[in-house]
């Protein structure tokens, strides 16, 4: 498992960087107004979030993130690579015990990619490269699913989405 993140323990520490080189909070966690409107998607229009949940949530998804990339990361390292890409990521996932989201997450991965390419096609035919590729449509027909466009609800995975949606707010 991986040891290092890229950040060092409170207080500063050793390894990494150079002495006292601490990062900054702001670097370090995502933004709480985005954590916040996330939280708030899942739950009734008239429920509260108090700061100390919100911060709460901040702390424990940017260690998730710092955690998966971490291992992600050594992955590339043992193999000599300097990026990390999205098949590493997934791969991570597994290696830190959280099968159940492997699968969805290389089918959100799939059809990202599949977005990318024909949005790429799209632009290169709007500057004269080309007709585009001559294939259905990724956002949609029988089992396309919630993709990075968006689909069924507000989370890329369906795993956390309601089935009645008086519950959760569209932005």
């Amino acid at each position: 498992m991986a040891d290092h993140h890229g950040q060092q323990p409170p207080g500063g520490g050793g390894g990494g960087g150079g002495p006292g080189e601490e990062i900054k909070e702001q670097d370090r966690l995502l933004p709480i107004a985005n954590v916040g409107r996330i939280m708030k998607q899942i739950l009734p229009p008239n429920a509260k979030i108090s700061k100390e949940a919100k911060e709460t949530m901040q702390e424990c998804v940017s260690e998730f993130i710092s955690f998966v990339t971490g291992e992600a990361s050594d992955k590339c390292h043992k193999e000599k690579r300097k990026t990390v890409n999205g098949d590493d990521v997934c791969w991570a996932f597994g290696a830190l015990g959280f099968d159940d989201y492997v699968d969805p997450m290389r089918r959100y991965l799939h059809k990202y990619r599949e977005l990318e390419g024909d949005r790429a096609a799209a632009a290169a035919s709007s500057r004269g490269g080309g007709a585009p590729p001559d294939h259905a449509s990724t956002s949609g027909g029988p089992g396309a699913g919630p993709g990075p466009s968006g689909g069924s609800g507000h989370f890329m995975f369906g795993a956390m989405d309601r089935s009645d949606n008086s519950s959760s707010r569209p932005f």
